[in-house]
Order: C-alpha cells, then sequence, then structure tokens
C-alpha cells in the first residue's frame, strides 16, 4: 500500500479548482505541488520552519508552472495566524524533512495544535488527513496522542478514520478527519 497515494485519494473527493487548502508540513513540496495542481483557481497555503524546505518547494511549484500559492516560514502551529478563511482540506506529513536534518521533526505540542486549529478551520465536508510516521520515538507519541485526541470528536459532526497495517507497529499510517456538511 503506497501512503502517499492513499491519503490523496481521501482529499480527491473534496478537491475543487477553486478550493483552499493547507499543506501543514511543507516538506519538499510534493503535497503542496498535488494540492496547486488540483486546486488550480484556489489558493494554497503552505507552512515549514526550515529555509530549505520553502527554496526546494518553490522550485517545484516553479517548474510546474504554479502560482496559486503562499509558502509560509513558519510551524504549522500558527496556521491561524495566516489562513483566514474557512479551508476545503489539509495535508499533514508528520515526521522530518526527507533528506533534511532528522533532529528538526514535528512534535507533539505543535502537532496537536496545528490539527486542532485545522479541524477548526475546516468547512462543512472538508478532509485533513494525517500521514504518520511511528518508526521514531516522537512520531509514534504524535501517532498515540492524536489517536486519543481524535477519538473525543463527536461522531455526529465528524468522521475521524484511522487506516493502518495492524500486522506491522512501526509502519506508517493515516487518520482522516471529515467534517459533516451540515
Amino acid at each position: 500500500m503506497n501512503l502517499k497515494q492513499h491519503a490523496k485519494e481521501h482529499l480527491l473527493k473534496n478537491l475543487n479548482e477553486s478550493g483552499v487548502f493547507v499543506d501543514f508540513t511543507m516538506g519538499n513540496g510534493h503535497d503542496t505541488e498535488f494540492l496547486c495542481s488540483v486546486a488550480k483557481n484556489g489558493k494554497v497555503y503552505s507552512f515549514d520552519i526550515q529555509e530549505q524546505a520553502l527554496q526546494n518547494t518553490k522550485k517545484l511549484l516553479d517548474e510546474k508552472g504554479h502560482s496559486n500559492y503562499e509558502l509560509i516560514l513558519s510551524g504549522h502551529q500558527n496556521v491561524k495566524q495566516y489562513v483566514k478563511e474557512q479551508i476545503d482540506g489539509g495535508m499533514f506529513n508528520l515526521g522530518y524533512l526527507p533528506g533534511g536534518d532528522k533532529t528538526l521533526h514535528t512534535m507533539c505540542d505543535t502537532t496537536l495544535k496545528a490539527v486542532s486549529d485545522g479541524i477548526e478551520l475546516l468547512k462543512g465536508g472538508g478532509v485533513l488527513v494525517i500521514s504518520v510516521y511511528p518508526g521514531h520515538d516522537e512520531g509514534r507519541r504524535e501517532g498515540e496522542m492524536l489517536l486519543e485526541y481524535l477519538s473525543k470528536y463527536d461522531r455526529k459532526y465528524y468522521s475521524v478514520m484511522n487506516c493502518r497495517m495492524i500486522n506491522s507497529y512501526d509502519s506508517p499510517f493515516i487518520i482522516a478527519i471529515e467534517k459533516y456538511d451540515k
């Protein structure tokens, strides 16, 4: 199972050309590019704390001819300082920048705030997809924390799904949160 493709499939039903989306963890820009390519007449906000991530992403987006984005050098926990409108969806790819400094990675406290704020920003029918990597200590803690936190959301208003391999404890997994359109 390809984790990244599975995460994108959860978003595809809600992606529209004029939507507003957030890549909460920019990395090398592949999720940002995916969102930009679908939301051609919309807007994509993308966050990272590393200048290298912004440079890599800008290069990729320029090569692909995208202009419908805003790259933000700030932690995802600050999303509400930059995004003032409701969003159609968002993606989290927790962990560290591929090919980057592995000591710089997402952390439980900032991830929890970003997820909570992302859910508040969701429009009815909107979806957040979180890719969790429990193969390292902080990733395991993030996954456990998110599963516990999100299990408390009222199922009358939200659908929270966990998709994981049950025969491999430390394999990556996905959490998808859909806000019902009421």
